[in-house]
């Protein structure tokens, strides 16, 4: 397979997990209602369930960005597809409610492997290519979402959210053993022009002290700070606007999807715009013939 193809087969296999991993990520949203029937759990003890697994997913950030960086990316993004596939498991064979905790808990193990794909990927391709790659990645979420509602809504009364369970855990296996066997890990830097016109070879280690410089960067701890509170209303939509649309408005299981559909659609409409975007270096000085005045020229896509 050629280089060129190779790589969008990468960015392809990734898509599917991104894709498959958020649908079975959220299927707990729409399936809030049955899950509490059968644990018979008030809305306090959900909101646990719930809980437990973003802190879990929070803790490990930290924990899977060192392994990204010490160990080989596609082999811990195989066990990340691995440990979604068998937690997943775990939760649709639990019979009681604190077993059925842990076991959501346990979900949120995988849930912050995304930083390796997207460090995976951008090994693959120049800078000048990684904002359209890295929107296409971004879709799988917001389509991920609408690919889980659509089978929790339309699944969970003829085979149970048990069986729902069973069946996205099932994808999580498959896909890590694709991505095992047919994902090559890509040398560090490969696509960076200056590393490439290098005349020796170039070796990266993690660097704390690089580490912690970053949040020097006054724009990056903007965009932290920006990020902290722009997730409050996606995870209230995430978790609870199911739930709200189903026994406060009396909503049929066809109107919701329609609804939430709107409502994704608009939440994930900057995605696109990453097709469009450039890396950081895409203005480039063409000439200056006074130190006061520069003009800057756009690099092609």
């Amino acid at each position: 397979m050629r280089k060129s193809r190779y790589r969008w087969f990468v960015v392809s296999t990734f898509l599917m997990f991104i894709l498959l991993h958020q649908a079975d990520k959220l299927l707990i949203g729409p399936l809030t209602t049955p899950i509490m029937e059968t644990f018979g759990i008030d809305e306090a003890r959900m909101g646990l369930v719930f809980s437990v697994a973003v802190l879990v997913g929070a803790v490990c950030y930290p924990l899977w960005g060192l392994l990204f960086d010490l160990f080989r990316r596609t082999r811990l993004l195989a066990l990340a597809s691995l440990i979604w596939g068998s937690t997943t498991w775990l939760s649709a064979i639990a019979r009681s409610f604190p077993l059925f905790v842990v076991t959501r808990a346990s979900t949120g193990i995988d849930d912050s492997c995304y930083p390796g794909i997207y460090n995976t990927v951008a090994d693959y391709f120049e800078p000048r290519k990684r904002g359209r790659v890295n929107g296409i990645l971004g879709l799988g979420q917001p389509a991920g979402y609408l690919l889980g509602m659509a089978i929790a809504i339309f699944l969970k009364d003829s085979i149970g959210w048990r069986n729902v369970f069973f069946l996205t855990g099932a994808v999580g296996v498959v896909l890590s053993v694709v991505i095992f066997f047919f994902v090559r890990e890509p040398a560090r830097g490969a696509s960076e022009p200056e590393i490439a016109a290098a005349a020796h070879k170039v070796e990266f280690k993690f660097s704390w002290k690089v580490a912690f410089g970053l949040l020097k960067k006054r724009s990056l701890v903007l965009l932290f700070f920006n990020g902290f509170f722009g997730v409050f209303p996606w995870q209230v939509i995430t978790f609870w606007f199911f739930r709200y649309l189903e026994k406060e408005r009396a909503y049929p299981p066809g109107r919701m999807f329609v609804f939430m559909v709107i409502v994704v659609l608009v939440l994930a409409a900057g995605y696109p715009l990453g097709w469009l975007s450039k890396s950081s270096s895409a203005l480039r000085p063409s000439s200056c013939r006074s130190p006061r005045r520069m003009r800057y020229r756009r690099s092609t896509m």
